[in-house]
């Protein structure tokens, strides 16, 4: 009798219960939280697991072995040999590589190439709290992401659900299925590289309750290789949705999404717009955040979400910030959440730290750290906040132009202080659209030196009633380990320069973005 192949040893994993996952050859590349998290379900699940990582925490490759994994240590720029000589059935490749890698085009080849999400949708229903494993609610865009996925998440939490953020956010997908004490709803983050390697069809295709692109600008395009292959990597969001895909009315990128979505017979699309509301969207009306997509009658009336005050004491009150509350309320009310639900959650949440967060006040100048700015669509938001600013910007811009940015706030800034390996772009942009305004380089290699340098620059052009801004509208990996690192070295290098003379109270912060 002929032996079965791969693609035969792969049909009907379609529960965790599924009796193919046992004795299954798979390759894991990357060794980061999401491929340990892989790598643990795998063996759980009685497959027979290998990780590939050109590098791994220590702690991490020593859990390999306890669990039952191996591990080899190898660059991935060039195909392992033993990932050749294995032959896997499947590979599971970490968001982290892209597409162009050399052995993940090699995987592609000559195995199948699955992302940590189809891996997760596959195994859903290990804990099942209801007569169905928990729906997902999925959540994409360049900007605003994880606040919306707390947001979302906490709405549904007010209703009284056992509701899990997770995906990019942090947590990964694997740990949450496999909680002992299971969940009512997950509400999962999910950036461009996993959307990547999300599955078209089949078992693996997740069919989500709810999804949303929140906004589209170019990002991570030394990524996708292309603005085009992004956008269509952001679109996978929408396709198979059960019930509602929300988008930005304001976005017609994200509108041409929905449009060209396959969605499951009786889908809806919902739009979210920081104005007055069209029947079947949510928006705003005399500062009162409002439903007409999930009420009887939306022709001719609206269901009071939250007021515009409630978002000024939560810190969501800015134009970015109120549509992020916004989409989540309409993912929210696409599970049934209630309105009043929805607003207690509104009133109990908090922005993450480094998403435009007072650091301190001294002699008129305030601090602010918005690290979380990744890119120049972030740093729109936070930079359009405050009237008078000194920004420090630079790091590394993914294939990203920073020229418009610079053309549209260069020549009102009081000045610009420019950190990060990558700072020729930068540079030129001021040369061309802001000459007249003073440009500070931070010479510093060290990275321990970097933020206080930078800091000492800030405050000799910062003059009373300016913001220094730390908005770097790039990557954080040149020079610091996160974004959040860098936006605590800015915190400690501010408070090092200020000494005792600061005021850390939030009193006057104008938002809180993402």
């Amino acid at each position: 009798m002929a032996e079965s192949g791969p693609t035969d040893r792969l049909a009907g994993l379609d529960s965790w219960y599924a009796e193919g996952w046992k004795g299954l050859d798979v390759a894991v590349l990357g060794l980061g939280a999401t491929g340990f998290s892989v790598a643990d379900t795998l063996v759980e699940l009685g497959s027979t697991v290998t990780v590939y990582s050109t590098d791994a925490p220590e702690d991490s490759v020593e859990l390999l072995g306890v669990i039952g994994a191996r591990f080899v240590q190898t660059p991935l720029d060039t195909v392992p040999s033993a990932l050749e000589a294995q032959a896997p059935d499947v590979v599971v490749v970490s968001p982290g590589l892209p597409p162009h890698n050399p052995t993940v085009r090699w995987a592609t080849e000559h195995s199948t190439v699955w992302g940590d999400i189809e891996l997760a949708w596959r195994v859903r229903d290990k804990v099942v709290r209801g007569p169905v494993a928990a729906p997902w609610v999925t959540i994409t865009g360049t900007n605003g992401k994880t606040t919306t996925t707390q947001l979302t998440t906490a709405m549904y939490a007010a209703e009284g659900l056992r509701a899990a953020a997770c995906g990019n956010i942090g947590v990964p997908v694997l740990d949450v299925v496999r909680d002992p004490d299971g969940f009512d709803v997950l509400v999962v983050e999910l950036s461009s590289h996993q959307l990547h390697y999300m599955a078209d069809s089949g078992d693996g295709a997740v069919l989500p309750l709810a999804s949303a692109c929140l906004n589209i600008a170019d990002d991570h395009l030394e990524w996708h290789g292309s603005a085009e292959a992004y956008r269509a990597a952001k679109a996978k969001v929408y396709e198979r949705t059960v019930l509602a895909c929300v988008y930005n009315v304001t976005d017609e990128v994200t509108r041409a999404m929905v449009e060209d979505a396959d969605v499951v017979e009786g889908c809806r699309a919902v739009g979210f717009t920081p104005g007055i509301p069209a029947p079947g969207e949510v928006g705003v009306v005399e500062d009162v955040l409002c439903d007409r997509a999930f009420t009887e009658d939306r022709q001719k009336s609206a269901l009071e979400l939250a007021t515009a005050a409630e978002l000024e004491t939560a810190g969501l009150a800015s134009p970015h910030m109120t549509m992020n509350v916004l989409a989540a309320a309409a993912l929210a009310r696409a599970g049934s959440v209630r309105p009043s639900a929805i607003q207690s959650a509104v009133q109990a949440f908090r922005a993450d730290h480094h998403r435009t967060e007072l650091v301190a006040s001294a002699d008129e100048v305030t601090w602010v750290d918005d690290s979380k700015a990744t890119n120049p669509h972030a740093a729109t938001a936070s930079l359009s906040a405050f009237p008078s600013v000194v920004w420090i910007v630079g790091g590394q811009f993914k294939g990203v132009d920073v020229d418009g940015l610079v053309e549209r706030f260069g020549p009102t800034v009081r000045g610009v202080v420019v950190i990060g390996t990558d700072r020729t772009p930068v540079l030129e942009a001021f040369a061309r659209h802001a000459p007249s305004v003073p440009v500070l380089q931070v010479e510093a290699a060290d990275t321990d030196q970097v933020m206080p340098e930078a800091v000492r620059h800030a405050a000799s052009v910062a003059r009373p009633g300016d913001t220094v801004l730390l908005a770097p509208a790039a990557a954080s990996f040149d020079q610091f380990g996160s974004y959040a690192d860098r936006g605590e070295r800015f915190a400690a290098a501010v408070h090092e320069h200020l000494g005792g003379n600061a005021d850390g109270d939030t009193d006057g912060l104008p938002d809180q973005g993402a």
